[in-house]
């Protein structure tokens, strides 16, 4: 039976990772009529359950009890939970707000925040173009700003939530599916309280909706467990600097999805702020080969 080298093996996951990130924002659409905070609720209880199955599946339960272990990584892993949970949130809100442009502009946006924050918190040097990669980034947000009357802050605290995110969990060594597993058991408890005890929407009650409805918000276990278990396959098969060019891929299906599903307004200065954006991430991407160019 033919086997896929593992280069290709890891291009599929990294493809499939981000591809189901970039249409995520049809599923949450899909239940824009329920309130946000029972959507985000749902999806921190059925990613844990889910995250538990893909874990006993492993049999990675040792592995699981010896990070419950460390005091160190439990605080680590509460504050990580606490900011994804915000990312969620904000990211859902602005979904079924029809602010999707807006989170993709974040999520374009997230990796000059990764180099900003490598250089203030890891001592990272930054090259005379990546500075000017983040210069693009800030005059696009100040044009939003200037446009707005305000700071455009979903397209901001999307990337400096994920940023920050990214950050602390390379502090924690642990495999991805027992992050995850372990961030959303901390919110869990408060997840259910809400469910349970206050949510008062229509559909809060399992057990008076239409089983596809109760079905579509289990599956918000899937949509987020799935791409992070492809993605850390791929990025065991990939280089950093492979996989980096994938990145780009959910944000801009996110963008065509906006502008061509729902329609959302585009006007020059959003133009003008992605061109900023798109600019500085090709500089970005491709410094070495712009260096080499210069010289």
């Amino acid at each position: 039976m033919y086997k896929l080298p593992d280069s290709q093996l890891g291009i599929f996951y990294a493809l499939g990772a981000y591809l189901m990130w970039g249409i995520a924002p049809l599923y949450f659409k899909y239940l824009e009529a329920i309130p946000v905070y029972e959507i985000l609720a749902h999806r921190v209880i059925w990613s844990t359950l889910v995250t538990a199955l893909f874990i006993s599946y492993l049999k990675d339960w040792p592995n699981v009890l010896q990070v419950l272990r460390s005091f160190k990584n439990l605080f680590m892993l509460t504050i990580t939970s606490l900011l994804i949970s915000g990312n969620w949130l904000v990211f859902i809100w602005a979904v079924n707000n029809d602010r999707m442009l807006e989170t993709s502009l974040g999520y374009f946006i997230n990796p000059l925040f990764n180099v900003l924050l490598g250089f203030v918190f890891l001592n990272e040097r930054l090259s005379r173009l990546k500075w000017f990669a983040v210069s693009l980034a800030f005059i696009g947000v100040a044009a939003q700003a200037w446009q707005l009357g305000e700071l455009p802050w979903v397209s901001l605290v999307l990337p400096l939530s994920f940023a920050c995110y990214g950050l602390l969990r390379k502090k924690v060594k642990v495999k991805a599916i027992t992050g995850l597993f372990l961030e959303t058991l901390v919110v869990l408890p408060i997840a259910l309280v809400y469910v349970l005890a206050f949510a008062e929407s229509s559909t809060s009650n399992f057990l008076n909706n239409d089983l596809s409805l109760d079905l579509w918000l289990m599956f918000a276990g899937v949509v987020t467990a799935l791409p992070l278990i492809f993605f850390g396959q791929a990025a065991l098969r990939l280089s950093l600097s492979t996989l980096g060019f994938f990145q780009y891929l959910a944000p801009s299906i996110v963008f065509f999805i906006a502008v061509l599903v729902y329609k959302e307004p585009i006007s020059f200065i959003k133009l003008f702020t992605f061109a900023c954006i798109w600019t500085g991430i090709l500089v970005f991407v491709f410094e070495n080969k712009i260096k080499k160019w210069l010289r």
